[in-house]
């Protein structure tokens, strides 16, 4: 595959749970921007509450330094687990045992956005988001050269520039995957290449697409049985029945059963 480039969602489709690890950045003294990462369902609210203050749900890293602006998020973490060890990882590169080949601190006169920026696809190349289907979505044109090294190529970049939306107002919908019979299998999924007609489960579909990679656990793509049509996993995720891009989710603990790519790989403190 080569590099995907998307303008974000705006198809109408079902999309999976909205999980962002978002970089934000604000003009700081001497020139030197100021960066914070955070997690968040919610964008746009996410970015009100720390530009308004701590006192309305602001961190206290950037309460009253504002302005904040938002340039970009990474999302597709199959659960919150998976997403805020992604934060925790890029809010503290130096400690993460991930990152240890990745000379994870600031060079001489690098500047703190340029040294998040650094670090951003040498997370994503690391173990375990390196199998996971993850967007990383630009708010803001990028503000240096391209990132370097270059995302995976199953990584879809998409850009934004109208930056993050209020969350709309709507009723949860279930679908067959969410409960049920569907929920002893995982998640259905459908084939987003029109008009393929193919649902599987995520369950039956990955071994299929393991085959070539039979020490792997999660698939980056394959050969939709149905249309014979090349598919990211990713893009199969993000078309699961039930699933709604700005779902409201339950406990932040609760796991996934991706979650065990995590399990005996020396997982960081949280």
């Amino acid at each position: 595959w080569g590099p995907r480039v998307g303008t974000g969602n705006r198809s109408g489709r079902a999309a999976m749970p909205l999980r962002a690890v978002y970089l934000l950045s604000a003009p700081g003294p001497r020139g030197r921007a100021r960066t914070y990462v955070g997690f968040t369902h919610d964008p746009w609210r996410r970015l009100r509450q720390h530009n308004a203050g701590r006192h309305k749900g602001g961190a206290r890293r950037t309460s009253g330094r504002g302005p904040w602006w938002m340039l970009l998020y990474v999302h597709g973490f199959p659960s919150d687990v998976a997403a805020l060890r992604f934060e925790w990882a890029w809010q503290h590169p130096a400690a993460s045992r991930r990152l240890q080949d990745a000379k994870p601190r600031p060079l001489p006169g690098e500047q703190p956005i340029a040294f998040a920026l650094r670090m951003l696809p040498r997370l994503l190349w690391a173990p375990p988001w390196r199998r996971l289907p993850l967007r990383l979505r630009w708010l803001r044109p990028p503000p240096g050269p391209a990132l370097c090294p270059a995302p995976p190529r199953h990584v879809v970049v998409e850009m934004d520039p109208g930056g993050p939306r209020p969350r709309p107002k709507q009723r949860a919908t279930w679908g067959f995957g969410q409960g049920g019979l569907g929920s002893l299998w995982g998640p259905t999924l459908r084939c987003p290449r029109p008009p393929c007609p193919a649902r599987c489960h995520a369950r039956c579909l990955a071994p299929r697409f393991l085959r070539s990679e039979p020490k792997e656990l999660l698939p980056l793509g394959g050969t939709c049985p149905c249309c014979q049509q090349e598919v990211l996993w990713g893009e199969l995720i993000g078309h699961g029945d039930g699933d709604n891009e700005w779902a409201d989710l339950g406990d932040p603990a609760l796991g996934h059963w991706t979650d065990e790519l995590l399990q005996g790989q020396g997982e960081d403190p949280e």
